[in-house]
């Protein structure tokens, strides 16, 4: 029964006026019907007769809406009603109405769902919970009452045929293993991506097509994919583009910067880099150390709290990068244009100056807002080749020589050293792959990467001596669980590892580097490596264990990370360095927001999972490419490496490419193959033939599947074993044949076996 008004406030018997209806509506805490209303106000008789055709004109005048059984104030929302998450904000989640008619030009209000004793949602993208809503200054928000049974999750996938003309539909995400049968294809076509939604409760319901994204294989397509599959906010508003328009020409002036335009400053870039978000410079000083200079766009300066632009970086989190496009955190006219440290252009830097000593440790750090000039910007590889071949300017040869001693300081730390090789895929114009290798790395790299960690640590430290909050870029020792299953995993190969000691980085190092036998250093190497922590975000300092640093925060890309932006506002903040205020529509303050000054622990959690979305759909792009390159060369054998096994067989990546695949234990022979846990391996029954993670061999390419990034292996001399399913389309071709399995069906679907790794 709804709320009643207080006895004081009890209006007198008669018909209530419009607004009396209009504040009891919006003051109850349960939906409001004709009921409800004549109750609340005492009518009788006649009356409820009069109440009905008020309500109706109340309706045709438009204020309030509903059915008879629950009035709410038109454009607003009923007290109790069904809604829809559709964003997960910063650990907090936002959510429409799951049905909204009013006229189109009118969009569904966004509602903060508030669950309370909750840190971080329990919620999800999805999400349907009843709930009972509340408007107030700030805005709609709710609070849960009862999660509701989904309606139906869209998947994502390409239609196919089978041999009866039947419609499918294909997942292009490999964990889902069979295809959907399609029961309105809603106008798409054989060969189409689109957008599904599940039609009944059956076990293996029908699909419904809902939207058509276009050609599967068609340049720039695997990406598109991602970006669906894992909802990666890839459109900006018009209020986005046009705050980014009237904040990129806001005056740069030299009297309230430092002025560094006569340094020689340089950005060292991958060739195909979109944007420059950090220069370098380094001079001798008289002591035998340098001064050095690390120039990072003042992004600050553009992006502030409270406005449009702000928010919709926080809800990125961060730049998503695909070999065919960038899905950036800001809108281009900042992100590749005033942002961008250009060369021969004034730019807004906050830099931050060093005094490197001798030995290469940083003894002192200062930070300004800078007016800067890039002398240059130059590609990785051909700052090298001027190095190695004597033909560097002065400011290389300097940057060369203060890199020296801080990697004399890195070696000295200790820091863990893996061999993590970097895919990179070639486009030509059309978006068709010419190339997929792995990334050469060079001093260039090395270079570049040191100055930026010092400069990391510089920020981390600077904010730490104001007592100022910090983002802090956070990789924790490996927890004792994963260490007693690493002793474990050594003790077959004779080696201990003793848990009573410090674990630290250098322990690791030592261990591979006394390690001989490649095959073998490769295996511990993986086990090294699957023991470790994942990296976070965090407002409390728990350092980083990888590159041995007791405090570190991430300073130097804050076109492309919404934690480096925080820290530059820190930074702003602690440091005196705010600016003028700017005039117009631009907020004042380029320091923290209150509510991130008063606890980071949100927003950092929610960047923190924006940066393990970004890395998942940019693998699986890549996955997606290098299936695409290798789709012509089934039948092929390659050197491959094994990187997990499964008790149904195991993983492993072709050495060249990185292209990782499944070996089915099917195929391995007649012959029985045991799976031994702790060891992790595959052992023969009767030969006693081992398979391990990091064993390398030689492996036929069975299947390769553009449109999942999933490959199959079979081993040289057992080819047959996997039936083939005829070659899929060239890379990146025109639509054509589909592959069809046995019964009709897309062969493409069935990955018997195919477990999690």
């Amino acid at each position: 029964m709804p709320e009643s008004m207080a006895n004081k406030n009890r209006p007198a018997p008669g018909l209530p006026t419009r607004k009396q209806i209009l504040d009891f509506i919006q003051s109850a805490s349960e939906p409001v019907g004709k009921r409800e209303i004549s109750r609340e106000f005492g009518l009788k008789g006649n009356e409820k007769i009069q109440l009905k055709a008020l309500l109706k004109d109340m309706a045709e005048e438009g204020l309030i809406d509903g059915k008879r059984t629950a009035f709410h104030k038109m454009g607003g929302l009923p007290r109790v009603t069904v809604l829809r998450v559709v964003d997960v904000d910063e650990g907090e989640a936002i959510a429409v109405p799951d049905t909204w008619q009013p006229d189109d030009a009118t969009p569904p209000p966004r509602i903060r769902l508030i669950e309370k004793g909750q840190r971080g949602s329990a919620l999800r993208k999805g999400d349907r919970v009843l709930s009972r809503t509340e408007e107030s200054e700030s805005g709609w928000r709710a609070y849960p009452m009862k999660k509701l049974e989904l309606r139906s999750e869209q998947i994502l996938g390409v239609v196919e045929m089978d041999e009866a003309g039947k419609p499918w539909l294909a997942p292009v995400d490999k964990r889902i293993r069979s295809s959907s049968p399609i029961s309105d294809l809603n106008g798409s076509k054989a060969g189409e991506l689109v957008l599904g939604e599940p039609i009944g409760r059956s076990a293996r319901p029908s699909v419904k097509v809902t939207e058509v994204l276009g050609e599967p294989l068609a340049p720039r397509a695997f990406s598109l994919i991602a970006i669906h599959k894992h909802g990666i906010p890839n459109h900006f508003s018009q209020d986005t583009l046009d705050e980014a328009q009237l904040a990129a020409k806001l005056p740069l002036s030299a009297e309230h910067r430092e002025d560094l335009r006569h340094l020689p400053i340089v950005a060292i870039d991958p060739s195909d880099a979109r944007d420059h978000d950090d220069a370098i410079w380094a001079q001798p000083d008289e002591e035998g150390g340098f001064d050095a200079l690390v120039a990072i766009a003042d992004v600050s300066f553009y992006v502030r709290p409270g406005g449009t632009i702000d928010r919709e970086a926080r809800r990125r989190g961060n730049s998503v990068y695909f070999p065919d496009r960038v899905v950036p955190m800001l809108p281009e006219v900042l992100s590749a244009d005033v942002c961008s440290l250009r060369s021969g252009e004034d730019r807004a830097a906050m830099a931050c100056h060093m005094k490197i000593d001798a030995q290469g440790r940083v003894t002192e750090w200062r930070f300004t807002r800078a007016l800067v000039r890039i002398h240059e910007v130059i590609a990785y590889e051909e700052a090298q080749a001027r190095v190695d071949e004597d033909r560097a300017e002065q400011h290389l040869l300097n940057l060369w020589a203060a890199w020296r001693a801080l990697a004399a300081a890195r070696n000295a730390r200790d820091p863990l050293e893996l061999e993590l090789p970097e895919r990179r895929v070639k486009l030509d114009e059309q978006g068709r792959i010419t190339e997929i290798a792995i990334r050469e790395r060079l001093d260039a790299h090395r270079v570049v990467e040191d100055f930026m960690i010092a400069a990391n640590v510089a920020a981390a430290r600077a904010l730490e001596a104001k007592v100022a909050p910090v983002v802090y870029r956070v990789h924790e020792t490996p927890s004792r669980e994963k260490l007693i299953a690493l002793k474990d995993y050594l003790a077959t190969f004779g080696k201990k590892l003793a848990l009573g000691q410090v674990i630290t980085p250098g322990l690791f190092n030592r261990m591979l580097k006394d390690i001989a036998d490649e095959t073998e250093k490769a295996l511990i190497m993986e086990a090294v490596l699957r023991s470790q922590t994942q990296a976070y975000y965090g407002p409390t300092n728990a350092g980083h264990f990888g590159l041995a640093l007791g405090s570190y925060a991430h300073f130097t890309s804050p076109i492309r990370r919404y934690a480096d932006l925080l820290v530059h506002r820190a930074l702003v903040d602690a440091y005196g360095l705010e600016q003028p205020k700017p005039k117009g529509a631009i907020p004042a303050s380029s320091g923290l927001s209150e509510r991130d000054r008063e606890d980071l622990g949100r927003i950092s959690e929610a960047i923190s999972g924006s940066e393990r979305r970004a890395m998942e759909a940019e693998r699986e792009t890549i996955d997606r490419y290098v299936a695409a390159w290798l789709a012509s060369r089934v039948g092929e054998v390659f050197d491959c490496r094994i990187t997990g096994v499964q008790k149904f067989g195991f993983f492993a990546t072709i050495v060249s490419l990185g292209g990782d695949g499944l070996v089915p234990v099917s195929t391995l022979g007649d012959e029985r193959f045991g799976y031994d846990e702790r060891a992790r391996v595959l052992v023969g029954e009767q030969t006693g033939t081992t398979y391990a993670v990091g064993q390398v061999l030689r492996l036929r390419l069975a299947e390769a599947n553009p449109l999942t990034g999933a490959l199959k292996f079979e081993l040289e001399e057992g080819a047959g074993r996997i039936e083939p399913r005829g070659r899929p389309r060239q890379a990146l071709g025109k639509r054509g044949d589909h592959l069809v399995g046995k019964r009709g069906r897309p062969a493409n679907i069935r990955h018997k076996g195919k477990g999690k790794r």
